[in-house]
């Protein structure tokens, strides 16, 4: 029976000694940048690649109709089914649009071919809906476009909550989401000079990420960084500071896929920037201390959580950071930090 992805919390053990795969991580070859534009700041995470190809992104494979994400009638559970050939990666904080509410995904995941439906844990980041906006198709989601840009929002969704009794732990998390959302469309909307929230949807994260003043901002952010992102090789992955102060970093298993998120990526950094630009900034981060966020959680114990088909989540905290990595036993997939 496979262990499901809603079951965060209760499947949770500490790890103790489980093979390389659950190993400490190690540091990265190196650190390059930063490259800034603005108030945004980024560096490049330089490392060996896993051969192969690389799996297909969950916006790749809804578009290509080979995945479905659907509705169960649950806030907090979707479904999700791998239809084709290829291995499809899902990050934590991936926005599906549709169904009676867009909802974020809160883990990383590999999902094989031909998966079968399996539940995948979810917070909503709509408040209100439950029923068909305009011709959406009420019962899945059309696609994946975009990923939270707010390093609030990926906290609610992923750090421990010690102080919280397991049973309001989802609840405690979703309120904090919408909360941030909602603090994001403000902040955004301050940026801008008018409101962010659209009327088929006030309260919708997804659609306040499209408003075109937004776009338009964007693209200034990536047109001055996307193509250093692309320039080497060997880059698996990125840290960002916005206003001086290190925010968070993701990394991956190979440059190939690294390159497949870079986009996505680059927007939600460039969104959370844009929505700071009114508040006071710092001096830009050394390398040194980047490098000092990527290693701070490398020697800590972890805590495992099961997921689906042998991947689990392993979850490590230090005095400044949180991290979390998506591993197997053939390997780690996907790691994310975040500034604490």
């Amino acid at each position: 029976m496979r262990i499901s992805a809603l079951a965060t919390s209760s499947l949770a053990f500490v790890l103790t000694c489980i093979g390389a795969a659950y190993a400490a991580q190690s540091s990265t070859d190196r650190i390059s940048g930063p490259v800034t534009h603005d108030n945004l700041s980024v560096y490049f995470i330089h490392g060996a690649s896993k051969s192969g190809p690389p799996p297909l992104t969950l916006g790749e494979a809804l578009a290509a109709k080979t995945a479905e994400v659907r509705e169960t009638g649950s806030v907090n559970s979707l479904e999700i089914e791998n239809l084709g050939d290829n291995p499809i990666f899902v990050q934590a904080g991936d926005v599906v649009k549709g169904g009676r509410q867009d909802r974020t995904l809160t883990v990383s995941l590999l999902l094989p071919p031909k998966s079968g439906r399996i539940p995948i844990a979810s917070f909503c980041v709509e408040h209100g809906r439950w029923s068909a906006r305009n011709a959406e198709d009420p019962t899945k989601f059309s696609g994946s476009t975009s990923s939270v840009p707010s390093k609030e929002m990926k906290m609610a969704m992923q750090a421990p909550q010690p102080s919280v009794p397991s049973s309001m732990d989802t609840s405690v998390r979703q309120q904090k989401v919408w909360d941030n959302v909602a603090k994001a469309q403000d902040r955004l909307g301050v940026a801008l000079g008018g409101t962010v929230r659209a009327a088929a949807s006030e309260s919708s994260l997804q659609l306040a990420l499209e408003d075109q003043r937004l776009a338009t901002l964007r693209e200034a952010y990536v047109a001055a960084l996307k193509g250093a992102g692309e320039k080497g090789n060997d880059i698996v992955g990125y840290v960002f500071a916005v206003n001086g102060q290190i925010n968070s970093g993701e990394v991956y298993q190979s440059n190939a896929l690294f390159r497949k998120m870079w986009p996505k990526l680059l927007d939600a950094s460039a969104t959370e920037a844009i929505s700071h630009r009114n508040d006071a900034k710092g001096t830009t981060p050394p390398i040194a201390m980047v490098a000092d966020f990527i290693d701070t959680t490398a020697d800590r114990p972890g805590t495992v959580t099961p997921l689906n088909f042998g991947v689990s989540r392993i979850t490590r905290e230090s005095d400044s950071a949180w991290s979390f990595e998506t591993a197997s036993a053939e390997g780690w997939v996907h790691r994310s930090y975040l500034a604490k």
